[in-house]
């Protein structure tokens, strides 16, 4: 059986204890991240929308970093939306930023009606470099 490893931030760990989650999964040469939201230090959402975007995909960055992945190592993609067809350039405006180039990960997009106050948030499974 595969053992399976918590994987934290530095500086959200409170956030996965009150909610009773865990940020990632380390899995063999996986990791599963849970979603991430724009939140800001306090737990708050960003108001802005693309402000609230970016944020997301910085908490996503800091989680990969935790678990030894970058941007780079996604393989798969799931986003969630309160109102994605408003809401779609801004998300491909910063996506093209944080995914600039070909080969992209696979990425699967659906509509939500309640985030718990977020306008988007993000999952993504990615292969741990070097894991053996």
């Amino acid at each position: 059986m595969t053992q399976r490893t918590p994987v934290f931030p530095a500086d959200r760990q409170a956030l996965y204890e009150i909610n009773g989650y865990s940020a990632a999964i380390r899995s063999g040469d996986l990791l599963f991240v849970s979603g991430q939201v724009g939140s800001r230090p306090d737990g708050s959402a960003e108001p802005d929308l693309e402000a609230q975007i970016r944020l997301a995909f910085a908490n996503l960055k800091a989680v990969l970093a935790a678990g030894g992945c970058t941007v780079d190592d996604i393989v798969d993609v799931t986003s969630f939306h309160t109102d994605p067809e408003k809401q779609l350039e801004t998300v491909m405006r910063v996506k093209s930023e944080v995914f600039p180039e070909a080969p992209y990960p696979n990425w699967t997009a659906v509509g939500v009606t309640w985030l718990s106050g977020f306008d988007f948030e993000i999952k993504v499974i990615a292969r741990i470099p070097g894991h053996v």
